[in-house]
């Protein structure tokens, strides 16, 4: 049994792996190849360390590779920027699981994180998820 099995509505594991690492995606049978691009599938990241090393970004913080990092991607490109950074995968599950259901209570103001926005893309997460502007 996996502590994500209660994640919130919507929301499947969509990899799990051994060494603790776990990506959660959003409604994979809404938001698939055929309806919508692939990358617009959204996203939760658990990660221990950095996901990705970006030039630039605090080469010298160590102990952003030792901490567990969390977080919500609606695109490669495009996610939340708030640090979800733990010193222990107990507290990025915990955070994990708050993100998905406030994600799916309709709490995330996704819009925001775009530069250029997806009308159908918003309009489809904003009747799944009960988010209204």
């Amino acid at each position: 049994m996996s502590e994500f099995d209660a994640v919130a509505e919507g929301w499947r594991i969509w990899n799990e792996e051994d060494n603790g690492r776990c990506v959660l995606a959003y409604r994979p049978d809404v938001f698939n190849a055929d309806d919508f691009p692939p990358e617009c599938l959204p996203t939760l990241y658990l990660t221990h360390g950095r996901r990705t090393r970006r030039p630039g970004v605090n080469p010298g913080d160590r102990s952003a590779a030792r901490d567990w990092h969390v977080t919500l991607y609606l695109e490669p490109d495009v996610h939340l920027r708030e640090t979800n950074r733990f010193p222990t995968r107990e507290e990025a599950v915990e955070r994990t699981l708050e993100l998905a259901r406030e994600f799916a209570d309709g709490e995330i103001g996704y819009r925001d994180m775009y530069q250029v926005p997806r009308e159908r893309y918003f309009e489809k997460l904003d009747e799944l998820t009960g988010e209204s502007d």
